[in-house]
């Protein structure tokens, strides 16, 4: 069967986006997910996800890891889904969508960036050398003066995998202060390796460094190996409501393949 697909990434973050809309893969199994993502014999990314219809919003958003996992929310894979169902005339400039955390709204700009609205913050777990929140997906978060040193692989796989998090995981952030904001390194759960961005990951990271050093703006800035994000939030009591997450969401070609 030959598979249409299109290719999207958000400051790196790649993704393989499939119209969905006449069910027509629904039943994609995890071994050709992971053929998919595959760097070398598939078409190589991050993860996967299928826009599926939706009875009472523009359209569902059905996310799987490149390990052929299925995923938690997604923040970077929010962003690219929504700019592709602009391309397929699904919406214009604004849409609500229902994804695995439930309903996100968005919103396009004229430069092409997307904002994307992410679920509330109410507990942050501050432990003694870390800090863990949930933005949709599992995030922990340690701070570091000299992350372009680490080695993000080895340090966010003994992390993911602790007694900690058992089975289920997590998703590891290596955060540095900076003048201008943070900049973050992350070990992506699914994906197991490091990625060139985490949208979750850099709202868990702006919300714990605001938590942590309580900056005069809740506007942060967040430098990731393949770009920037601006994560935007209200502050009230230690939780935290009108989350966004904004940045570019690319498109990059699209091709047929047989699976």
């Amino acid at each position: 069967m030959k598979l249409h697909f299109y290719k999207y990434h958000g400051t790196g973050n790649d993704f393989i986006l499939i119209d969905n809309r006449d069910l027509q893969m629904g039943n994609l199994k995890a071994k050709q997910i992971k053929y998919l993502c595959d760097r070398n014999f598939g078409i190589g990314a991050d993860g996967l996800m299928l826009l599926n219809k939706h009875k009472e919003f523009d359209f569902e958003m059905d996310y799987y890891n490149s390990d052929g996992s299925g995923g938690t929310m997604c923040g970077n894979g929010g962003r690219c889904i929504v700019a592709f169902a602009k391309k397929l005339g699904v919406i214009q400039d604004k849409t609500q969508f229902v994804a695995s955390d439930g309903l996100h709204e968005a919103f396009i700009n004229e430069s092409g960036e997307v904002r994307l609205k992410m679920i509330d913050v109410e507990k942050i777990e501050q432990k003694q050398d870390h800090y863990f929140i949930d933005t949709g997906s599992p995030h922990h978060i340690v701070f570091d003066d000299k992350i372009a040193e680490l080695n993000v692989f080895e340090q966010g796989k003994t992390i993911r995998y602790s007694q900690e998090y058992n089975k289920e995981g997590t998703n590891v952030n290596f955060v540095q202060v900076k003048d201008e904001g943070i900049e973050i390194r992350t070990y992506e759960r699914g994906v197991e390796n490091e990625t060139l961005a985490c949208g979750t990951g850099a709202v868990a990271s702006a919300i714990s460094y605001y938590d942590k050093y309580k900056p005069d703006s809740q506007n942060i800035r967040v430098k990731v190996l393949g770009g920037e994000l601006q994560v935007s939030f209200v502050e009230s009591e230690n939780k935290y409501s009108d989350v966004f997450l904004t940045g570019p969401a690319k498109f990059v070609f699209e091709g047929q393949i047989e699976i």
